[in-house]
């Protein structure tokens, strides 16, 4: 492995520490995020069996999650026990020597361990000490646990998502978890810029999975306020907005079609041999395309259902009309534009080539780069300690015995 400063030297964050506190998805995705453009991400796990989301859904020969792999790579994993007051004070050293913090534990849980933001200002107040929790720091329910699934369902996202009268649907996606990660990334780099344009010090990011997922809700609050009305579930539809749905067709695969703009309506009518209805002043604009949605979706249906999806989809695109397929993750890996754009990457397991996400967004001179894969657990404790703290091998031998590390 080469040292951060070879692999990173071309990427926007080198030189920024970050040491990340929590386990699971929401805090370690912005970890994630940070790690890929060039921050010495440093991992804190408990010794003996580390993240959980090391041994999550599918595991490789080794008995390692896929997963794992991902969401961990080019960060480096130190073990430390924080059950212990002296492996706390390993940790208040470690903050010391940090730029940024990125925890995701239930609210005050660092203060029990006195890591807590008040005591780390009184001693390294450039620290950009950042909180990822279910509902922030603060409120009635900031003790509350907060998993992303009952955090979905709070702040409204599974109201609107499903069939009406239906049992609401669930993405089969942590998606509340992964949008408190970007959220979080979002503030570390506010609070960076802020650091180094305003000339101040830290401060505390406070990221919840409730807010931000309400952050997602585009018009859904100013609707109610303004007009008193509550989004419902629309299925495969969004409400209000005509034609945007998912077709069966011939060949049992799914296309989604979305001919709500006027010239693309007249063109998708056009297309699939209905001129008259692309003509009709009744259906000229989204209103009155929202008022004959039933049959728009009928004629679209039938149509669809007469073709296979390549076919319906070559047809589309020639008229230049917005589609595209429902695809898996085979589907994916496979087509020819996510190749192009260079969507997935290699790590090396043991020899071995794993592919991952590449991260996004792309910078046209210094792009995200995946420089190893999600690491062994505790492999950089004793390369952090040293470079970090200054501990030479004594001090660590000592502290190994001490089972602190």
């Amino acid at each position: 492995m080469q040292s951060d400063t070879e692999d990173t030297a071309s990427l926007p964050l080198t030189g920024i520490r970050v040491l990340e506190m929590g386990q699971l998805i929401a805090g370690p995705f912005a970890g994630q995020m940070l790690a890929a453009f060039g921050a010495e991400v440093v991992k804190i796990e408990p010794p003996g069996r580390g993240d959980p989301l090391r041994t999550w859904r599918e595991l490789d020969e080794h008995g390692t999650s896929y997963w794992w792999r991902s969401i961990a790579r080019n960060k480096k994993s130190v073990t430390l026990d924080l059950s212990n007051p002296r492996g706390c004070d390993i940790a208040r050293q470690l903050l010391g020597k940090a730029d940024v913090l990125i925890e995701n534990f239930r609210p005050g849980r660092m203060e029990t361990w006195g890591l807590g933001p008040d005591e780390m200002k009184k001693i390294h107040p450039a620290l950009i000490y950042t909180r990822v929790s279910g509902y922030g720091q603060d409120g009635p329910y900031a003790s509350r646990p907060g998993f992303a699934s009952a955090c979905e369902a709070e702040a409204g996202l599974r109201y609107v998502n499903g069939y009406p009268g239906e049992k609401p649907v669930r993405l089969n996606l942590s998606l509340g978890d992964t949008l408190a990660g970007m959220h979080a990334t979002v503030g570390v780099l506010l609070a960076l810029i802020a650091r180094q344009r305003l000339g101040g010090g830290g401060q505390s990011v406070d990221v919840s999975i409730v807010e931000s997922v309400f952050n997602m809700l585009e018009g859904v609050l100013p609707e109610y306020d303004g007009a008193g009305v509550i989004r419902e579930p629309s299925g495969s539809t969004v409400t209000g907005i005509v034609p945007t749905n998912t077709y069966r067709c011939k060949d049992g695969r799914f296309i989604v079609i979305g001919g709500n703009g006027d010239s693309i309506f007249k063109r998708l009518m056009t297309a699939i041999g209905k001129p008259a209805m692309g003509d009709d002043p009744s259906m000229a604009d989204n209103r009155g395309r929202v008022a004959n949605e039933s049959k728009i979706d009928a004629v679209l249906s039938d149509w669809s259902g007469s073709l296979d999806a390549a076919d319906a989809l070559r047809m589309l695109h020639d008229a230049s009309v917005p589609c595209g397929p429902v695809n898996s993750i085979a589907d994916i890996v496979a087509d020819e534009h996510f190749n192009a754009r260079g969507l997935f990457e290699s790590v090396s397991v043991d020899g071995q080539s794993r592919l991952v996400p590449r991260v996004h967004p792309r910078l046209s001179d210094t792009p995200a780069r995946s420089r190893w894969a999600g690491p062994a657990l505790g492999e950089h404790t004793a390369q952090v300690l040293r470079e970090w703290l200054g501990a030479e091998r004594e001090q660590q031998l000592l502290w190994a015995q001490q089972e602190l590390i």
